[in-house]
């Protein structure tokens, strides 16, 4: 189909099979913040309490720029005790160095753990741009790492056969501000709102699509007042370049193919198709302040991606890497034990929709979450009791004689009326989902 450049032209395009089939994303922010990899860990985004000052006490590290730019905060602080109050933010750009990063081990992690797309930052809101643009000399070829970071990456993990996609932030970049976000909406009322710099941030975002053929425009918080005409422009064009494309919600309400959902903030809703994000802790960028405690541990990464895909979302699973280019261990090991669960029970995950039925809790607060595929149902059973017990599915009684465990678990399947009866034997503590197929 060719998108002509009107809303009504737009409005007909639907979300790709390969984004409905895919489940598995990896976010990737890495950049000049990785190098003082500081926030003060606290609270998940939606989740602080009332009167709670989230700019001032900024969990996320990607934010280190504005966080210091605000006079007091637990950043500014830390900043003037260890680098001096008249360190600039930018002198960070020339101790990140990249010196162990490896585009192609990234790759074959990302393969390995199953993910079939991912989004790295392009540019985030510190304005640095990680390929070679030709809108600015503030990019990664020139300074830093001196490396198209971009281009490395996507050629990578294509070899590999996965989607690449490009998060960019449209709304804000602090290079073309001078005072710091102190309230949410600070970001729809900031010097960075002109013609020049929605012009610079359309002409970016052009030419990520002509260089990239990015498979997602992941754009973030919002688009700028003075060049929102130029939106459906910019869809149009986009559509038509790369079949099978797709973006985000983050258009100032302009259009969008699926929703998001980042850590608490965010509805789904499993009629339409929708994303979650979040990090393995509580911030997208390395944050050397959290420990294991500020991390999601291994099941609960596994139990979010099933939960996401039973309520017909994706999970799009942030890594943060270090400035020398390596993949924090603590993170690399979640992935690895997600990617071994996937490995098992993939079937039922990738390629399929969600059922009628999506989630329920049992009494003793185990959780039953559905998928289906074609003519097969999947059911997992997650938060079961350690040792010997047995769950009650409701209403799959009859179809007790065909059932499938789908990781060589010896589970034990019976009728109880027009319930299903699943027994287990020697569940260990905080075991991984444990899931079966009706055939």
């Amino acid at each position: 189909m060719y998108y002509k450049t009107t809303l009504e032209s737009i409005s007909k395009h639907t979300v790709p099979a390969w984004f409905e089939d895919a489940k598995l994303g990896i976010f990737i922010h890495w950049g000049m913040y990785s190098v003082p990899a500081w926030a003060t860990p606290n609270y998940e985004l939606g989740g602080a309490p009332a009167g709670f000052d989230w700019l001032k006490n900024n969990p996320y590290a990607e934010w280190y720029m504005n966080s210091l730019r605000i006079k007091g905060s637990p950043t500014y602080e830390h900043h003037a005790e260890t680098y001096g109050t008249d360190f600039p933010y930018e002198g960070f750009l020339d101790m990140w160095k990249a010196e162990k990063w490896d585009p192609k081990a990234w790759a074959a992690l990302l393969k390995k753990i199953g993910a079939k797309y991912i989004v790295p930052v392009t540019k985030h809101h510190d304005g640095l741009c990680l390929w070679n643009s030709r809108f600015t000399d503030y990019t990664t070829m020139r300074q830093g790492p001196k490396r198209d970071i971009v281009g490395e990456l996507a050629a990578a993990v294509r070899e590999e056969g996965i989607r690449f996609g490009v998060y960019y932030s449209g709304l804000l970049d602090w290079r073309f501000t001078y005072s710091p976000i102190t309230k949410d909406n600070d970001t729809n009322a900031h010097e960075n709102c002109t013609y020049a710099y929605a012009d610079y941030a359309y002409n970016q975002f052009m030419e990520l699509v002509n260089l990239f053929k990015p498979d997602i425009l992941w754009n973030d918080i919002g688009w700028p007042e003075k060049g929102r005409d130029d939106l459906i422009k910019l869809f149009a064009y986009y559509y038509n370049a790369v079949p099978g494309g797709l973006v985000n919600d983050r258009w100032s309400g302009l259009w969008q193919d699926y929703t998001l959902r980042e850590y608490q903030a965010g509805e789904s809703d499993y009629k339409n198709k929708w994303e979650n994000t979040r990090g393995i802790g509580l911030s997208f960028g390395y944050n050397a302040q959290e420990n294991e405690t500020h991390l999601l541990s291994h099941h609960k990464l596994v139990s979010l991606l099933l939960d996401t895909v039973a309520k017909n979302g994706n999970l799009l699973i942030n890594i943060g890497p270090k400035a020398d280019g390596t993949i924090p261990k603590e993170q690399e090991s979640r992935l690895l034990a997600l990617g071994e669960w996937l490995d098992a029970h993939g079937d039922g995950i990738y390629g399929t929709r969600p059922y009628e039925r999506q989630h329920e809790k049992t009494e003793n607060g185990v959780d039953i979450y559905f998928t289906k595929k074609e003519k097969a149902l999947f059911v997992f059973l997650d938060n079961v009791p350690a040792g010997d017990s047995t769950i009650i599915v409701k209403g799959l009684g009859g179809k007790a004689d065909s059932m499938q465990s789908m990781d060589g678990k010896k589970l034990s399947f019976a009728a109880q009326d027009q319930d299903l009866a699943v027994s287990f034997k020697n569940i260990t503590p905080d075991h991984f989902p444990l899931g079966f197929r009706v055939v």
